[in-house]
């Protein structure tokens, strides 16, 4: 009889140690979840990506951690904020969120403009434009609205004409006058540095250039001015308009602080936009 009650009060004793150590936890837990808020936003290297890193420590101080996830093409981090696999992005323009949210019919929405990025002419094989051959060949951008972004710098360069309405959207069978016989070959932004070994010259994003070394501001044989109406944005989902986190983002995003990294770091190359 002893011995069963003495088992008894044993079973007792390790059960309430173990309902202590479960209820010693869990509160802990939940409050160290309440506590924290991550912010999942997508972006390519650079800038984007380096301009991210240097809000970290003042959302931290707003009780956000942000969390960058690199992308390296322009359809993907699209995609995954529509699938909400990522709070938010920053990589592209207007016409092209706009363009793609058609393409895609998804809903997209821009929360604040940040930066412009110029598009500029690259070559390899020419030192100015005035060397650029009859028949010579550039490749341009294969999307949509950076295809059309090219071909618009090149005829406000005068090197060709587009038929009258073309748009920001406009393609190489939209060239109405082309004297020296240009030939466009569209090729995926991020591949277009690479090109440059086996084209004339080629029109590259400023983000892609610099990823491959290149100097906008000094490497380019022409370049989009600061007026440039592609202004970088940072997009979100419709519905976190109002979300409070976003807006602290926001108001990161568009600092003093990150305007003068911007105007220090990228000497021209990478324009503030707010």
């Amino acid at each position: 009889m002893k011995k069963n009650i003495l088992l008894i009060t044993v079973s007792l004793l390790i059960l309430s140690l173990a309902l202590a150590g479960c209820t010693t936890n869990t509160p802990a837990n939940d409050e160290s979840k309440s506590d924290k808020t991550v912010l999942r936003v997508g972006a390519t290297p650079l800038p984007h990506s380096e301009i991210l890193n240097i809000i970290k420590p003042k959302l931290e101080e707003e009780g956000i951690t942000l969390e960058i996830i690199e992308f390296t093409d322009y359809v993907k981090p699209n995609l995954a904020l529509d699938s909400k696999e990522i709070d938010a992005n920053f990589f592209q323009h207007t016409p092209y969120m706009e363009s793609f949210a058609r393409e895609h019919n998804i809903k997209l929405a821009s929360a604040a403009k940040i930066h412009v990025e110029p598009l500029g002419l690259y070559s390899k094989k020419i030192k100015s434009v005035d060397e650029l051959k009859d028949g010579a060949v550039i490749s341009i951008p294969n999307d949509p609205t950076n295809e059309g972004r090219a071909l618009i710098l090149l005829e406000a360069k005068g090197f060709i004409k587009l038929k009258e309405g073309a748009g920001l959207e406009a393609t190489d069978k939209d060239i109405a006058e082309n004297p020296k016989n240009l030939l466009f070959e569209p090729i995926d932004a991020a591949q277009l540095p690479r090109t440059l070994d086996d084209v004339d010259a080629a029109v590259i994003n400023t983000n892609y250039a610099l990823e491959a070394g290149l100097n906008p501001s000094k490497d380019a044989l022409i370049i989009e001015g600061s007026e440039s109406p592609y202004a970088n944005i940072l997009t979100i989902r419709p519905d976190d308009k109002e979300n409070e986190n976003i807006k602290k983002l926001v108001e990161a995003l568009q600092s003093d602080d990150v305007k003068s990294f911007i105007e220090e770091q990228y000497k021209g190359a990478v324009v503030p936009a707010f």
